[in-house]
């Protein structure tokens, strides 16, 4: 039988040669790879379909597939690092994401680039599923929840403002230059790396058979698969807005692309400020509460939001700021439960969060693109439904006392 072991790295609560505060940095660098690695060449998607005389169907795949690959690469790094460390992980990682990133950059037929783009996902997926679990190393207790607040803060900040720097480069460089910016931030990402001391305290010392079957194993606890469903469907909300927000504030209200950025700009602020304002709330209110607080208020707003929503886009903006706030709020407490709940396996357990996220944030924007044309009234009814079976849910893992909790859970 398989046990773990302490390895003979000798980790203490800070960085010999990244710091404190270098260490978060790369942590948050590495959390953002998923958006930073879609969303901004998304203003280059109908130029690449120009210049590559391609369907829009064909050119989206580089879209589609890399996110089926990339929550399918964070399953395979996220053991791989319980059992081999995280950098030496990460290292091999970030030199096949930065390898893709400059094939993407020289494709010269729309097939090479989907087919570099799959590679770039197996990848950076190295890099997300690698983020959390370094976190649960470093940090303990409030100080966990703390970085988890700046990382998940940065992962929302992230898919706001690629689209606007992608735009911004597009006038002074072609598609392939934002490629190879993405190469460039691979590249500090590896620099980051390679100064980074080994954070995996304990190594799982079975096969690498047996290591992948602790997915199923950490699946196996009702503990973390409870919360882990709870907590991933607030994503469904959230990328259900803003996958067709562009939609309701151009089509349906009328507004330019410079307002409709203003508009987005607003909801962006508070899903940055959610996880703050746990942490300041959390000096005051028990966790429990909070979260419990949140998803009323996600109901509350989506049925603010299908009432007087379409009125206008400032009335439905500002239905929506509750559930925006309060949907990123219960992100740090969230995944700090989820790692609290595993004991070891943590790059499995962080494999298992990253993607569950992914998963149902594609069911959200895939909801809401065949809701109907009324997608004011869609995004209200799926932000009331996402609070209402969060809140059920999370009241039944109560009464089930199913959750490991921590000396400062209530």
């Amino acid at each position: 039988m398989s046990t773990e072991k302490k390895t003979n790295h000798a980790y203490g609560s800070s960085q010999k040669f990244l710091g404190d505060k270098g260490i978060l940095g790369l942590i948050v660098l590495l959390s953002a790879f998923v958006p930073l690695s879609t969303d901004l060449y998304l203003p280059a998607l109908p130029g690449m379909a120009d210049y590559f005389n391609a369907p829009v169907s064909i050119v989206n795949l580089t879209l589609i597939l890399f996110f089926i690959f990339f929550s399918m690469g964070m399953l395979f790094w996220g053991p791989l690092s319980d059992k081999y460390g995280r950098k030496p992980v990460l290292l091999t990682g970030l030199v096949i994401y930065i390898a893709a990133s400059c094939a993407c950059a020289l494709s010269w037929d729309i097939w090479h680039l989907v087919l570099f783009r799959v590679l770039q996902a197996v990848g950076g997926s190295a890099a997300s599923a690698v983020a959390t679990a370094m976190v649960k190393d470093v940090y303990e207790g409030r100080k966990r929840e703390s970085a988890l607040a700046v990382v998940q803060s940065m992962v929302v900040l992230s898919p706001a403002l690629a689209p606007v720097i992608g735009a911004f480069m597009l006038p002074y460089t072609s598609w392939p230059g934002l490629f190879w910016t993405l190469a460039a931030i691979g590249g500090i990402s590896l620099f980051g790396s390679l100064l980074l001391e080994e954070t995996n305290k304990k190594r799982y010392t079975g096969s690498i058979a047996g290591s992948f079957g602790r997915l199923a194993v950490v699946l196996k606890n009702p503990g973390f698969t409870s919360l882990l469903l709870v907590f991933s469907l607030v994503s469904t909300a959230s990328l259900a807005f803003i996958a067709d927000s562009s939609y309701i504030f151009v089509d349906d209200f009328g507004l330019s692309e410079k307002m409709y950025s203003f508009y987005f700009a607003i909801n962006a602020l508070f899903l940055i400020a959610g996880p703050f304002l746990y942490i300041r709330l959390s000096k005051t209110y028990s966790r429990l509460s909070i979260i419990t607080l949140s998803f009323i208020v996600m109901i509350a707003s989506g049925a603010l939001v299908s009432i007087i929503g379409n009125f206008s886009p400032l009335l439905f903006t500002l239905a929506l700021i509750p559930s925006s706030l309060m949907g990123s709020c219960v992100r740090p407490s969230g995944t700090y439960l989820m790692l609290e709940q595993q004991k070891e396996d943590t790059g499995s357990a962080s494999s298992l969060i990253n993607c569950s996220g992914l998963i149902f944030g594609s069911l959200g924007m895939t909801l809401v693109s065949i809701s109907g044309e009324n997608l004011v009234l869609s995004i209200g009814i799926i932000n009331m439904a996402v609070g209402l079976v969060c809140l059920t849910g999370w009241t039944i893992i109560g009464r089930m006392n199913i959750v490991k909790k921590s000396p400062d859970f209530s």
